[in-house]
């Protein structure tokens, strides 16, 4: 989830906005997290076993 659809629960604007604290330190540690910091595990082993399935096709046609 990108932070600029969060509301603030401790000042109810924007995170992004960045009014309060809470919403200065949850919007730091948002970007802090990378592009793939917004995924679930789920998501992230879906990504995981496509790799290894791609590595191990090509592994066997170049065999």
């Amino acid at each position: 989830m990108t932070y600029d659809r969060l509301v603030c629960a401790n000042c109810a604007a924007p995170v992004n906005e960045g009014r309060c604290p809470v919403c200065r330190a949850n919007r730091q540690r948002l970007q802090q997290e990378g592009p793939l910091g917004g995924l679930n595990p789920v998501a992230l082993l879906t990504l995981l076993l496509l790799l290894v399935a791609a590595v191990a096709l090509l592994a066997h046609q170049t065999a």
